[in-house]
């Protein structure tokens, strides 16, 4: 079972960890799709992908790594985040079309969640089509309070304690449809466009303007670059193409007077999106193929 992992974590300024993560990735034998940090978000983006166990191993030895270095009450970032190992999506990279290969993808994700949790005593909640029965709301109100807010509550996880770690927070980790996630940073250091289209877009996908389904977006500040920026999460790029989506916000951006920069991908695109995100220009490592015979990484070709 090949499956390809996007922890993000709440470390984005410290340039030796992040070589260190990229080198661990490939001394594991896992296809790095992608590894980097943001100073203003401080937070780091990985993608890899693999047999299942290699994923595993890398991943456990990148929380061995990564989580002593990390205190959320010291954390700052315009980023929101609950965790030091902040959220886990796992996208299958083979076919999962009858149940048993289902049930053996989330007993996988189960036991890696289970491992994070005792080794660590982090409190790990299980998302999306790993959920069994939590309801819908749950998650985003572990989340929207940010890591302050989850302090001295009972939180009921999946795994581990059920109060959150006092300096690593709550982790969440999870089986997710594909999602495409994309920065579009102006050369206006002040974030008010930003925050302007960000909010448009959400009352667009708030009015079921089908435009917008499955998008979310912000407004930040990039004060290290005196820029801003309008970050898009697309969660159903199958029905919402990122190239609509974008020629939105370039429009949006140019109606409030901001001039677009550049655009980014954060993290791994599949093969089957290139035609309709052609706004993009994602490096050959972020190109993933799902249900084929190859998904490209600095290993090279995987089969």
């Amino acid at each position: 079972m090949r499956v390809l992992v996007s922890p993000q974590w709440s470390f984005g300024r410290d340039r030796k960890l992040l070589c260190d993560c990229r080198d661990l990735l490939v001394s594991h034998g896992a296809h790095v799709h992608y590894c980097e940090s943001d100073i203003d978000h401080n937070r780091t983006v990985t993608a890899y992908s693999g047999e299942a166990e290699v994923v595993r191993q890398a991943t456990l030895g990148l929380c061995e790594l990564i989580l002593p270095a990390i205190d959320l009450n010291r954390h700052v970032g315009v980023h929101p985040r609950t965790g030091a190992l902040d959220l886990v999506p796992v996208h299958p990279l083979d076919p999962v079309n009858t149940r048993l290969r289902a049930a053996r993808l989330n007993q996988w994700i189960a036991e890696l969640a289970g491992q994070i949790a005792d080794r660590y005593e982090l409190p790990v909640f299980l998302y999306e089509k790993s959920e069994s029965s939590r309801s819908e709301a749950e998650i985003p109100a572990v989340r929207e309070g940010g890591f302050g807010s989850l302090l001295d509550r009972d939180l009921g996880p999946d795994f581990g304690p059920r109060l959150a770690h006092p300096h690593l927070g709550v982790a969440i980790l999870g089986w997710a449809d594909w999602q495409l996630s994309v920065n579009v940073n102006l050369s206006d250091p002040d974030p008010r466009a930003a925050k302007l289209v960000a909010h448009r877009i959400r009352d667009m996908r708030g009015d079921g303007d089908g435009r917008m389904l499955g998008v979310r977006a912000s407004g930040w500040p990039l004060l290290s670059r005196e820029m801003s920026q309008v970050s898009l999460l697309m969660t159903l790029p199958d029905l919402t193409p990122a190239d609509p989506v974008l020629e939105y916000v370039y429009e949006a951006c140019d109606r409030a007077a901001a001039t677009v920069a550049y655009t980014e991908l954060v993290g791994a695109i599949r093969d089957s999106d290139l035609s309709t995100a052609t706004r993009l220009h994602p490096r050959p490592e972020q190109i993933v193929s799902i249900g084929g015979t190859r998904a490209v990484g600095e290993r090279g070709t995987l089969h």
